[in-house]
Protein backbone atom coordinates (compact mmCIF):
# COMPACT_ATOMS: atom_id res chain seq x y z
CA UNK A 1 0.00 0.00 0.00
CA UNK A 2 1.34 3.19 -0.78
CA UNK A 3 0.19 6.48 -0.25
CA UNK A 4 2.04 7.43 3.08
CA UNK A 5 5.54 8.02 4.14
CA UNK A 6 7.69 5.30 5.99
CA UNK A 7 10.86 5.25 8.45
CA UNK A 8 12.65 4.46 5.04
CA UNK A 9 11.53 8.27 3.68
CA UNK A 10 13.48 9.67 6.62
CA UNK A 11 17.14 11.45 6.34
CA UNK A 12 19.24 11.62 8.95
CA UNK A 13 17.57 12.20 12.30
CA UNK A 14 20.45 12.23 14.43
CA UNK A 15 19.65 14.71 17.35
CA UNK A 16 16.24 15.01 16.05
CA UNK A 17 12.81 14.57 18.22
CA UNK A 18 10.81 11.77 17.25
CA UNK A 19 7.33 12.03 18.98
CA UNK A 20 5.74 8.48 18.43
CA UNK A 21 2.61 7.47 18.76
CA UNK A 22 2.12 4.54 20.33
CA UNK A 23 0.09 1.49 22.22
CA UNK A 24 1.36 0.67 25.16
CA UNK A 25 -2.27 0.17 26.76
CA UNK A 26 -1.32 -3.27 27.96
CA UNK A 27 -3.24 -5.34 30.47
CA UNK A 28 -2.53 -5.71 34.35
CA UNK A 29 -2.84 -8.07 37.11
CA UNK A 30 -1.55 -7.59 40.35
CA UNK A 31 0.47 -4.60 39.54
CA UNK A 32 2.24 -6.18 36.55
CA UNK A 33 1.83 -6.17 32.96
CA UNK A 34 -0.25 -9.95 32.32
CA UNK A 35 0.27 -9.43 28.34
CA UNK A 36 2.99 -7.48 26.24
CA UNK A 37 1.52 -8.28 23.03
CA UNK A 38 1.01 -4.65 22.05
CA UNK A 39 5.39 -3.88 23.94
CA UNK A 40 6.50 -6.34 21.28
CA UNK A 41 4.41 -4.14 18.05
CA UNK A 42 6.45 -1.38 19.61
CA UNK A 43 10.03 -2.62 19.79
CA UNK A 44 11.22 -2.14 15.66
CA UNK A 45 9.95 1.34 15.27
CA UNK A 46 11.42 2.26 18.61
CA UNK A 47 14.79 0.05 18.03
CA UNK A 48 15.74 1.29 14.79
CA UNK A 49 14.96 5.39 15.51
CA UNK A 50 17.17 5.18 18.73
CA UNK A 51 19.78 3.26 17.10
CA UNK A 52 19.84 6.16 14.28
CA UNK A 53 20.38 8.41 16.92
CA UNK A 54 16.94 10.20 17.09
CA UNK A 55 15.31 11.03 20.91
CA UNK A 56 12.42 8.75 20.99
CA UNK A 57 9.03 10.19 22.92
CA UNK A 58 6.76 8.12 23.09
CA UNK A 59 3.06 9.06 23.34
CA UNK A 60 0.58 6.46 24.20
CA UNK A 61 -2.81 6.31 26.36
CA UNK A 62 -3.40 3.65 29.39
CA UNK A 63 -6.97 3.42 30.51
CA UNK A 64 -10.32 5.65 30.40
CA UNK A 65 -9.25 8.48 32.37
CA UNK A 66 -11.52 10.71 30.81
CA UNK A 67 -9.24 14.23 31.39
CA UNK A 68 -8.21 13.27 34.61
CA UNK A 69 -5.11 12.88 36.01
CA UNK A 70 -5.17 9.14 37.73
CA UNK A 71 -1.99 7.88 39.27
CA UNK A 72 -3.79 4.46 38.56
CA UNK A 73 -3.14 5.19 34.97
CA UNK A 74 -0.34 6.58 34.83
CA UNK A 75 2.33 5.72 32.09
CA UNK A 76 5.15 5.44 34.89
CA UNK A 77 3.47 2.02 36.10
CA UNK A 78 4.55 0.39 32.56
CA UNK A 79 7.86 2.55 31.92
CA UNK A 80 10.14 -0.40 34.11
CA UNK A 81 8.85 -3.23 32.34
CA UNK A 82 8.46 -1.60 29.12
CA UNK A 83 12.64 -0.64 29.43
CA UNK A 84 12.94 -4.42 30.03
CA UNK A 85 11.35 -5.43 27.30
CA UNK A 86 13.43 -2.81 25.28
CA UNK A 87 16.61 -3.61 26.19
CA UNK A 88 17.93 -0.23 26.97
CA UNK A 89 16.92 2.69 29.92
CA UNK A 90 13.70 4.93 29.39
CA UNK A 91 13.05 7.49 31.05
CA UNK A 92 9.34 8.39 32.18
CA UNK A 93 8.11 11.62 31.88
CA UNK A 94 5.48 13.17 34.00
CA UNK A 95 3.99 15.51 31.16
CA UNK A 96 2.99 14.86 27.85
CA UNK A 97 3.16 18.75 26.42
CA UNK A 98 4.96 22.06 27.47
CA UNK A 99 7.31 23.20 28.96
CA UNK A 100 7.42 19.95 31.71
CA UNK A 101 8.58 18.04 28.23
CA UNK A 102 10.62 20.78 26.75
CA UNK A 103 12.85 20.41 30.24
CA UNK A 104 13.24 16.84 30.25
CA UNK A 105 14.42 16.71 26.77
CA UNK A 106 17.25 18.76 27.48
CA UNK A 107 18.97 16.18 29.75
CA UNK A 108 18.50 13.47 26.71
CA UNK A 109 20.94 12.36 24.31
CA UNK A 110 20.72 11.09 20.99
CA UNK A 111 19.37 7.14 21.32
CA UNK A 112 17.78 8.21 24.49
CA UNK A 113 14.06 7.04 24.90
CA UNK A 114 11.40 8.64 27.34
CA UNK A 115 7.69 7.76 27.67
CA UNK A 116 5.72 11.03 28.12
CA UNK A 117 2.67 10.20 30.46
CA UNK A 118 -0.81 9.13 29.03
CA UNK A 119 -2.20 11.43 26.48
CA UNK A 120 -5.94 11.33 28.27
CA UNK A 121 -5.06 12.63 31.09
CA UNK A 122 -5.57 16.02 28.78
CA UNK A 123 -9.22 17.03 28.22
CA UNK A 124 -8.33 18.00 24.74
CA UNK A 125 -6.85 14.47 23.55
CA UNK A 126 -10.23 13.07 23.04
CA UNK A 127 -11.74 16.21 21.67
CA UNK A 128 -8.76 16.34 19.13
CA UNK A 129 -7.92 19.90 20.56
CA UNK A 130 -5.72 21.87 17.97
CA UNK A 131 -4.43 23.88 21.04
CA UNK A 132 -2.85 20.74 22.78
CA UNK A 133 -1.96 19.02 19.61
CA UNK A 134 0.40 22.21 18.93
CA UNK A 135 1.70 22.17 22.53
CA UNK A 136 3.19 18.67 21.94
CA UNK A 137 4.20 19.39 18.12
CA UNK A 138 6.31 21.99 19.52
CA UNK A 139 8.81 19.33 21.68
CA UNK A 140 9.29 17.16 18.49
CA UNK A 141 10.94 17.56 15.00
CA UNK A 142 8.62 14.85 13.11
CA UNK A 143 5.86 12.57 14.15
CA UNK A 144 5.08 8.66 13.39
CA UNK A 145 2.38 6.96 14.54
CA UNK A 146 2.76 3.24 14.84
CA UNK A 147 -0.63 2.69 16.77
CA UNK A 148 -3.06 1.31 13.99
CA UNK A 149 -5.43 -0.20 17.27
CA UNK A 150 -5.88 3.66 18.29
CA UNK A 151 -6.32 4.74 14.52
CA UNK A 152 -9.69 4.48 14.20
CA UNK A 153 -10.32 7.50 16.83
CA UNK A 154 -9.59 11.13 16.09
CA UNK A 155 -7.26 12.03 19.14
CA UNK A 156 -4.86 14.95 19.31
CA UNK A 157 -2.31 12.37 19.36
CA UNK A 158 -3.27 10.41 16.66
CA UNK A 159 -4.92 12.67 14.04
CA UNK A 160 -4.72 16.38 14.73
CA UNK A 161 -0.37 16.17 15.51
CA UNK A 162 -0.06 14.30 12.33
CA UNK A 163 -0.90 17.91 10.90
CA UNK A 164 1.87 19.90 12.40
CA UNK A 165 4.74 17.86 12.08
CA UNK A 166 6.28 16.01 8.98
CA UNK A 167 4.59 12.49 9.62
CA UNK A 168 4.93 9.04 9.16
CA UNK A 169 4.13 5.10 9.37
CA UNK A 170 6.12 3.21 12.52
CA UNK A 171 6.90 -0.09 11.20
CA UNK A 172 3.90 -1.89 13.02
CA UNK A 173 1.22 0.36 11.03
CA UNK A 174 3.17 0.14 7.51
CA UNK A 175 2.94 -3.89 7.90
CA UNK A 176 -0.77 -3.68 8.95
CA UNK A 177 -1.61 -1.32 6.11
CA UNK A 178 0.07 -3.24 3.62
CA UNK A 179 -1.72 -6.61 4.84
CA UNK A 180 -5.30 -4.75 4.78
CA UNK A 181 -4.40 -3.89 1.59
CA UNK A 182 -3.48 -7.15 0.61
CA UNK A 183 -6.85 -8.61 2.13
CA UNK A 184 -9.18 -6.05 0.91
CA UNK A 185 -7.66 -3.16 -1.01
CA UNK A 186 -6.65 -5.35 -4.19
CA UNK A 187 -6.50 -8.86 -3.42
CA UNK A 188 -5.87 -12.11 -4.96
CA UNK A 189 -9.28 -13.61 -5.73
CA UNK A 190 -11.13 -15.68 -5.14
CA UNK A 191 -11.45 -13.99 -1.82
CA UNK A 192 -13.19 -15.50 1.46
CA UNK A 193 -14.05 -13.69 4.65
CA UNK A 194 -14.86 -15.78 7.64
CA UNK A 195 -17.04 -13.44 10.43
CA UNK A 196 -18.27 -14.98 13.44
CA UNK A 197 -19.52 -13.35 16.94
CA UNK A 198 -22.78 -13.53 18.89
CA UNK A 199 -24.57 -10.62 17.59
CA UNK A 200 -25.06 -9.62 13.80
CA UNK A 201 -25.97 -6.01 15.30
CA UNK A 202 -22.15 -5.41 16.09
CA UNK A 203 -21.12 -6.73 12.55
CA UNK A 204 -24.05 -5.88 10.48
CA UNK A 205 -21.56 -2.69 8.27
CA UNK A 206 -18.63 -5.58 8.28
CA UNK A 207 -21.64 -7.53 6.23
CA UNK A 208 -23.03 -5.20 4.40
CA UNK A 209 -19.73 -4.14 3.64
CA UNK A 210 -18.02 -7.49 3.01
CA UNK A 211 -20.39 -8.98 0.15
CA UNK A 212 -19.60 -6.27 -2.07
CA UNK A 213 -16.06 -6.88 -1.43
CA UNK A 214 -15.49 -11.08 -1.47
CA UNK A 215 -15.96 -14.35 -3.11
CA UNK A 216 -17.61 -16.38 0.01
CA UNK A 217 -18.93 -15.01 3.50
CA UNK A 218 -18.72 -17.81 5.73
CA UNK A 219 -21.07 -16.76 8.79
CA UNK A 220 -20.22 -18.64 12.27
CA UNK A 221 -21.22 -18.25 15.89
CA UNK A 222 -24.58 -16.22 17.44
CA UNK A 223 -24.71 -14.61 14.19
CA UNK A 224 -25.27 -17.79 12.01
CA UNK A 225 -28.59 -18.43 14.29
CA UNK A 226 -29.90 -15.23 13.10
CA UNK A 227 -29.18 -15.83 9.05
CA UNK A 228 -31.06 -19.06 9.95
CA UNK A 229 -34.46 -17.78 11.51
CA UNK A 230 -33.93 -15.73 8.69
CA UNK A 231 -34.09 -19.05 6.28
CA UNK A 232 -37.21 -20.15 7.90
CA UNK A 233 -34.77 -22.67 10.21
CA UNK A 234 -36.19 -23.91 13.31
CA UNK A 235 -33.31 -23.09 15.38
CA UNK A 236 -34.64 -23.85 19.45
CA UNK A 237 -33.52 -21.63 22.14
CA UNK A 238 -30.45 -20.75 20.25
CA UNK A 239 -28.79 -17.51 20.74
CA UNK A 240 -30.35 -15.34 17.77
CA UNK A 241 -31.57 -11.85 17.39
CA UNK A 242 -34.92 -12.41 15.81
CA UNK A 243 -35.96 -8.56 15.06
CA UNK A 244 -32.92 -8.86 12.76
CA UNK A 245 -34.29 -12.01 10.41
CA UNK A 246 -35.42 -9.50 7.82
CA UNK A 247 -31.97 -7.11 7.62
CA UNK A 248 -30.45 -10.69 7.72
CA UNK A 249 -32.30 -11.33 4.49
CA UNK A 250 -31.19 -7.69 3.02
CA UNK A 251 -27.71 -8.86 3.31
CA UNK A 252 -28.81 -12.49 1.63
CA UNK A 253 -29.88 -10.43 -1.10
CA UNK A 254 -27.40 -8.03 -1.66
CA UNK A 255 -24.84 -11.07 -1.65
CA UNK A 256 -26.79 -12.66 -4.27
CA UNK A 257 -26.96 -9.47 -6.28
CA UNK A 258 -22.79 -9.51 -5.97
CA UNK A 259 -22.04 -12.88 -6.31
CA UNK A 260 -21.14 -13.75 -3.20
CA UNK A 261 -21.70 -16.72 -1.93
CA UNK A 262 -22.84 -17.25 1.94
CA UNK A 263 -21.86 -20.12 3.66
CA UNK A 264 -24.45 -21.09 6.72
CA UNK A 265 -23.65 -24.68 8.43
CA UNK A 266 -25.75 -27.24 7.38
CA UNK A 267 -24.73 -29.75 10.67
CA UNK A 268 -24.48 -28.28 14.19
CA UNK A 269 -23.57 -28.99 17.54
CA UNK A 270 -26.42 -28.82 19.83
CA UNK A 271 -26.97 -29.02 24.01
CA UNK A 272 -29.71 -28.72 26.29
CA UNK A 273 -27.44 -26.17 28.70
CA UNK A 274 -24.67 -23.97 27.62
CA UNK A 275 -21.71 -25.50 29.66
CA UNK A 276 -18.15 -27.35 29.03
CA UNK A 277 -19.10 -31.27 27.88
CA UNK A 278 -22.61 -31.25 28.80
CA UNK A 279 -24.41 -34.94 28.85
CA UNK A 280 -26.81 -33.53 26.12
CA UNK A 281 -24.33 -32.92 23.97
CA UNK A 282 -25.20 -34.09 19.68
CA UNK A 283 -24.41 -33.57 15.89
CA UNK A 284 -27.12 -33.19 13.97
CA UNK A 285 -28.62 -31.62 10.63
CA UNK A 286 -29.05 -27.77 11.30
CA UNK A 287 -33.30 -28.87 10.36
CA UNK A 288 -33.32 -31.31 13.14
CA UNK A 289 -32.42 -29.19 16.01
CA UNK A 290 -35.02 -29.82 18.79
CA UNK A 291 -37.35 -26.71 20.69
CA UNK A 292 -35.25 -27.57 23.87
CA UNK A 293 -31.51 -27.17 22.62
CA UNK A 294 -29.58 -24.47 21.26
CA UNK A 295 -26.82 -24.23 18.57
CA UNK A 296 -23.22 -24.18 19.69
CA UNK A 297 -20.74 -24.64 17.38
CA UNK A 298 -20.71 -25.70 13.51
CA UNK A 299 -20.45 -29.35 12.76
CA UNK A 300 -18.11 -31.21 11.45
CA UNK A 301 -19.41 -32.05 7.71
CA UNK A 302 -19.76 -28.44 7.56
CA UNK A 303 -16.46 -27.62 8.66
CA UNK A 304 -15.23 -29.86 6.24
CA UNK A 305 -17.33 -28.32 3.49
CA UNK A 306 -15.53 -24.85 4.57
CA UNK A 307 -12.30 -26.39 4.14
CA UNK A 308 -13.00 -27.22 0.83
CA UNK A 309 -14.03 -23.50 -0.03
CA UNK A 310 -10.43 -22.43 1.40
CA UNK A 311 -8.87 -24.35 -0.82
CA UNK A 312 -10.13 -23.01 -3.46
CA UNK A 313 -9.30 -19.28 -2.56
CA UNK A 314 -5.96 -17.10 -2.44
CA UNK A 315 -6.87 -14.36 0.11
CA UNK A 316 -8.72 -14.94 3.55
CA UNK A 317 -9.95 -12.28 5.92
CA UNK A 318 -11.14 -13.51 9.48
CA UNK A 319 -13.01 -11.80 12.59
CA UNK A 320 -14.77 -13.44 14.87
CA UNK A 321 -15.07 -17.55 16.00
CA UNK A 322 -17.29 -19.82 14.59
CA UNK A 323 -18.94 -21.41 17.74
CA UNK A 324 -18.95 -20.88 21.46
CA UNK A 325 -15.17 -21.25 21.25
CA UNK A 326 -14.31 -20.40 25.37
CA UNK A 327 -16.44 -23.60 26.50
CA UNK A 328 -15.02 -27.11 25.50
CA UNK A 329 -16.02 -28.83 22.72
CA UNK A 330 -17.37 -25.71 21.17
CA UNK A 331 -13.99 -24.60 19.89
CA UNK A 332 -13.87 -27.38 17.48
CA UNK A 333 -15.17 -25.91 14.49
CA UNK A 334 -13.10 -22.61 15.05
CA UNK A 335 -9.63 -24.63 16.12
CA UNK A 336 -10.16 -27.37 12.83
CA UNK A 337 -11.00 -24.28 10.24
CA UNK A 338 -8.00 -22.04 11.50
CA UNK A 339 -5.62 -25.20 11.35
CA UNK A 340 -6.67 -25.43 7.12
CA UNK A 341 -6.28 -22.15 6.88
CA UNK A 342 -2.98 -21.73 8.03
CA UNK A 343 -1.83 -24.78 6.50
CA UNK A 344 -2.80 -23.72 2.92
CA UNK A 345 -0.66 -20.18 4.08
CA UNK A 346 2.63 -22.34 5.20
CA UNK A 347 1.93 -24.31 1.67
CA UNK A 348 1.89 -20.69 -0.02
CA UNK A 349 -1.41 -21.09 -1.39
CA UNK A 350 -3.28 -18.57 0.86
CA UNK A 351 -2.57 -15.39 2.14
CA UNK A 352 -4.50 -15.25 5.44
CA UNK A 353 -5.30 -11.93 7.86
CA UNK A 354 -7.12 -12.14 10.79
CA UNK A 355 -7.74 -9.39 13.55
CA UNK A 356 -9.56 -8.49 16.72
CA UNK A 357 -9.10 -9.82 20.18
CA UNK A 358 -11.21 -12.72 20.34
CA UNK A 359 -10.30 -14.13 17.20
CA UNK A 360 -6.41 -13.45 18.06
CA UNK A 361 -7.23 -15.83 21.42
CA UNK A 362 -9.02 -18.35 19.05
CA UNK A 363 -5.92 -18.57 17.11
CA UNK A 364 -3.48 -18.98 19.77
CA UNK A 365 -6.12 -21.69 20.68
CA UNK A 366 -5.36 -23.52 18.18
CA UNK A 367 -2.02 -22.72 17.90
CA UNK A 368 -1.72 -21.22 14.39
CA UNK A 369 -1.70 -17.48 15.27
CA UNK A 370 2.14 -17.39 13.71
CA UNK A 371 1.09 -19.50 10.98
CA UNK A 372 -1.40 -16.67 9.49
CA UNK A 373 0.08 -14.26 6.97
CA UNK A 374 -0.76 -11.24 9.33
CA UNK A 375 -2.40 -11.12 12.68
CA UNK A 376 -4.01 -7.97 14.16
CA UNK A 377 -3.90 -7.37 17.39
CA UNK A 378 -6.13 -4.34 17.05
CA UNK A 379 -9.94 -4.58 17.80
CA UNK A 380 -12.28 -1.45 16.77
CA UNK A 381 -9.68 -0.51 14.07
CA UNK A 382 -9.95 -3.77 12.50
CA UNK A 383 -13.66 -3.58 12.66
CA UNK A 384 -13.88 -0.36 11.09
CA UNK A 385 -11.73 -0.72 8.51
CA UNK A 386 -13.51 -3.77 7.52
CA UNK A 387 -16.69 -1.94 7.33
CA UNK A 388 -15.23 0.07 4.84
CA UNK A 389 -14.86 3.21 6.88
CA UNK A 390 -11.83 6.06 6.73
CA UNK A 391 -9.68 5.69 9.86
CA UNK A 392 -8.79 9.49 11.16
CA UNK A 393 -5.30 8.17 12.30
CA UNK A 394 -4.78 6.92 8.72
CA UNK A 395 -5.75 9.45 6.57
CA UNK A 396 -3.63 11.72 8.72
CA UNK A 397 -0.80 10.26 7.25
CA UNK A 398 -2.32 10.01 3.70
CA UNK A 399 -0.11 12.73 1.40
Amino acid sequence: MTGFRTLDDLGDVRGKRALVRVDLNVPMQDGAVSDDTRFVATLPTVTELADKGAIVLLLAHFGRPKGAKRPDMSLSLITQAYAGMLGRSVQFVPESEGEGVAAAIRVLRPGDVAILENTRFYPGEEENDPALAASMAANGDFYINDAFSAAHRAHASTEALAHLLPAYAGRAMEKELNALAAALGSPERPVAAVVGGAKVSTKLDVLKHLVGKVDHLIIGGGMANTFLAARGVAIGKSLAERDLTGTADEILDAAEKANCTVHLPYDVVVAKEFAANPPSLRTCNVHEVAGDEMILDIGPAAVEALADVLKTCRTLVWNGPLGAFETPPFDAATVALARTAAALTQEGSLISIAGGGDTVAALNQAGVADDFTFVSTAGGAFLEWMEGKALPGVAALMR
